[in-house]
């Protein structure tokens, strides 16, 4: 069976700003799948960490990619694509880099707008370098 992803709107919304997520979205079908946290750092790397598996960019917009291409990763061995996400959960390092990584997303995502939260934190458990994970809820068929 297919699965059924509806979008919820406000009746009263405003339709002359254009909104990076929807604020709410109802599944009457399908299978949920919870993604861990990625990074623009591989997927698999070692743990304890080494330092030399960490060489990231040091732009947003270069880690936003690198992290889109991991999160597309984990989707797609999920039986996903970014078509199937329903919520998300940012974290960044500098929130005032966002506007960065918002670009990358409406790249990746296009007119698809999964519910979203952004959050600003002190520092991503990863790697000092990390400036992005992503963690999120996707659906797919049944």
């Amino acid at each position: 069976m297919a699965k059924e992803i509806v979008p919820v709107h406000h009746a009263d919304r405003r339709t002359d700003v254009m909104m990076p997520y929807a604020p709410g979205i109802v599944v009457r079908r399908g299978r949920l799948v919870f993604l861990s946290g990625v990074t623009a750092a591989a997927v698999y790397h070692s743990h304890p960490h080494r330092e030399d598996e960490f060489n990231l960019p040091a732009s947003m917009r270069e880690q936003a990619v690198l992290t889109m291409e991991n999160l597309k990763k984990t989707l797609e061995a999920a039986g996903c694509s970014l078509q199937d996400l329903v919520a998300v959960t940012r974290y960044l390092t500098d929130v005032s880099e966002q506007d960065d990584l918002n670009r990358v997303w409406a790249q990746y995502l296009g007119g698809h707008l999964p519910t979203t939260t952004t959050v600003e934190v002190s520092r991503l458990a990863t790697h000092p370098r990390c400036k992005l994970e992503i963690t999120a809820i996707a659906i797919a068929d049944e």
